[in-house]
């Protein structure tokens, strides 16, 4: 079977990664990919993708740069409009709520009507691009869970994050969010498990074929 590619957009903080891992392996993990059919190509130190028939699927990380500082690996085509979130950022574990539409989704179909994830996030989808589907929001974000045709979909939160790691980020993030009129005690002490959000992961890679890579 052709590798499953991680491709990777930025790195963990040093003091996470040095007790949590990095975002290859939490992806790895969470999606249930055998460790022998995965590659890894980091865009954002300049490694270059190799051709779409060569790999099974992808699956893009996370990074902490910016859309709008218009990095060359990070530039798309899909369109739509990225820029800071009104209100300041959203960080810790929120309800998230699945939109009528998400019943005719072949992945969000079986989501219930609300679950919790993990988030952080300054910037987000403002304007979703022509055609995609939004299927899933927070009450400070409208755009979480978007379809872009059969085969693509895009989470705002952090499917691969558990607890601990959403707690370690409060912790690293604690001085912004006071200055940013933020309660970290409050939002640390909300983190919780999210089971259904890790698990939407691994359902895209069964419902893709990407899983029988284990």
């Amino acid at each position: 079977m052709k590798p499953v590619l991680i491709i990777r957009t930025g790195r963990a903080p040093d003091s996470i990664r040095a007790r949590h891992g990095d975002f290859p392996h939490w992806f790895r993990i969470s999606a249930q990919l055998a460790l022998p059919k995965l590659r890894v190509v980091d865009v954002a130190a300049g490694e270059s993708l190799p051709p779409p028939q060569e790999v099974a699927g992808a699956i893009i990380t996370g990074s902490a740069a910016m859309v709008t500082e218009r990095a060359a690996w990070s530039e798309h085509a899909l369109g739509g409009r990225v820029d800071y979130l009104p209100g300041g950022r959203e960080i810790g574990t929120v309800p998230i709520e699945v939109l009528a539409q998400a019943k005719q989704d072949a992945l969000a179909a079986r989501l219930p009507a609300s679950f919790r994830a993990h988030t952080t996030h300054e910037q987000s989808v403002l304007e979703a691009p022509a055609g995609a589907v939004v299927l899933a929001q927070s009450v400070r974000d409208p755009h979480q869970l978007l379809r872009y045709g059969k085969h693509a979909v895009s989470t705002q939160f952090h499917p691969e994050f558990n607890a601990d790691v959403m707690r370690a980020y409060i912790h690293r993030k604690r001085a912004d969010m006071q200055r940013e009129g933020f309660d970290p005690r409050h939002t640390f002490k909300q983190v919780a498990a999210t089971p259904i959000a890790r698990r939407l992961l691994s359902h895209f890679a069964r419902y893709h074929g990407l899983a029988a890579a284990r």
